[in-house]
């Protein structure tokens, strides 16, 4: 299981170190290259939740053992792909499959472990997705130099054929009672969930209020309002939201989406950045990204430690989210001639909040709902948490090209720029720092939304108090 919870992490941060490389061989650029990225992200998150149900319903390892299989030809796919049309399609089937294993494996672990080594359980997980996450983009950035970006997708098909042979060793659980699948729900959420990012990326190139992003956002608020009404009224829900009316869950559900904010956009943008405009190769702007490696790994284990001697988890995942809105306000002090030693502190920083809040997340939501929701609670958790990366690649993205096209005057060149590929004329200096300039405001901003979420998760994580 843990594997799994190693290789998708890797696979998923990886290849945003490829973006400008890709971009580059298969003639796409901005938002067609940084689908690349988001591709995976959405249909992850999409399905997610969908994975997590159909886990209770028709079994949670031949759930694992479908998602495995997918995520390994998809894999393939990526390698191969001619243009990027089929790269976009693979990375698609890469994430449908990424929605089976992480589902189904959160739910598998909830259902087999239970109190402290519940706790134990998803503390391991929380360390092994940390350093998959960290190591990422140094080993897609190693095997882009060395030998090409369609290794750095074909290299995860050797764990993807590990863990579909796993899959023998594993037993089978699932619901007592088998519900029905909520296939309207599911539609309604997958198809307001990729309306909603196509508007994000969308808006940036087309305008915010162009009569297609309009639509969108009009449709997106058309199907999530029907998901919602369908959820009410069906038998056997996807997504209970009765689940959401519990406040200390609504609390770890919150510090999991500022979690996977607070860095899933400088995970995935940071390496363009390093490439280009501040010159480094993409094996050493990789390289870079492993300063949060060490605090990822170590930190979930000393969450969960805390947590089992007594401190309380309110102070712990306050204190988490705290150091990630602190990261991301020292790291804008980047610029075009900023040194791996510049960022190590903000790196440093992000990596020991993302740890600490990772390791305790998942056992403290788990102890907020019935054994007999844990596929169902497992999935939210990962759908929000995969919804939070893709929104945050989406808005980060756009954020950066919509400022930029401000100051330079040109969308097409302003998603040229902001994937890591500066012209190579007069105007590069220029550009650069304008570039610079953006993501000191991008990273402000989120450190501020960032302190407002722990408050925000303190005051709904906090027990009562009783006379």
């Amino acid at each position: 299981m843990l594997l799994g919870f190693l290789a998708l992490p890797m696979s998923m941060s990886g290849a945003g170190v490829a973006v400008p490389r890709i971009g580059s061989d298969l003639d796409a650029s901005g938002p067609a290259a940084q689908w690349v990225v988001t591709a995976y992200f959405l249909t992850a998150s999409s399905f997610m939740l969908v994975a997590g149900s159909l886990g209770d319903a028709i079994g949670r390892r031949r759930i694992y053992r479908a998602g495995a299989i997918a995520y390994t030809l998809g894999c393939v796919g990526a390698a191969l792909a001619p243009n990027i049309a089929v790269l976009l399609a693979a990375r698609v089937l890469t994430g449908l499959g990424a929605a089976g294993v992480m589902a189904g494996g959160g739910a598998i672990l909830g259902a087999t472990f239970t109190g402290a080594a519940r706790a134990r359980a998803f503390a391991a997980m929380g360390t092994i997705s940390g350093l998959g996450l960290a190591l990422g983009p140094s080993l897609s950035g190693w095997l882009v130099d060395g030998l090409g970006w369609r290794l750095g997708f074909g290299a995860f098909v050797l764990p993807g054929l590990i863990l579909i042979a796993g899959t023998l060793l594993m037993h089978e659980t699932r619901a007592e009672t088998t519900p029905r699948i909520d296939v309207a729900g599911a539609a309604a959420f997958i198809a307001g969930l990729a309306a909603l990012m196509v508007a994000v990326t969308q808006g940036s190139s087309l305008g915010w209020t162009s009569p297609a992003v309009l639509l969108l956002l009009a449709c997106v608020a058309l199907l999530l309002t029907a998901f919602v009404v369908i959820e009410r009224r069906a038998a056997n829900p996807i997504l209970n939201l009765a689940l959401l009316r519990r406040r200390g869950f609504m609390g770890w559900l919150l510090a999991a989406i500022t979690m996977s904010a607070g860095f899933g956009g400088v995970l995935n943008f940071l390496p363009s950045y390093l490439q280009d405009p501040v010159g480094l190769t993409a094996a050493n702007a990789g390289l870079v990204l492993m300063l949060p490696t060490l605090p990822m790994m170590i930190m979930p284990a000393v969450g969960g430690w805390l947590v089992s001697k007594g401190t309380s988890p309110v102070l712990v995942i306050t204190a988490a989210l705290l150091a990630i809105a602190g990261g991301n306000a020292l790291l804008a002090t980047l610029h075009p001639a900023t040194t791996p030693l510049d960022l190590a502190w903000p790196l440093v920083l992000l990596g020991a909040g993302v740890g600490l809040a990772s390791g305790i997340i998942d056992a403290q939501a788990m102890n907020e709902v019935s054994e007999k929701q844990v596929g169902m609670a497992a999935g939210m958790l990962n759908t929000v948490r995969g919804t939070s990366n893709a929104l945050v690649l989406g808005l980060f993205g756009s954020a950066l090209i919509t400022i930029l096209t401000g100051k330079i005057g040109s969308a097409e060149l302003a998603g040229q720029v902001a994937t890591g590929n500066l012209p190579n004329t007069a105007d590069a200096e220029f550009l650069a720092w304008q570039l610079t300039d953006t993501w000191r405001i991008v990273l402000i901003a989120l450190a501020i939304l960032c302190v407002v979420a722990a408050i925000a998760t303190n005051a709904l994580v906090r027990r009562p108090r009783h006379r």
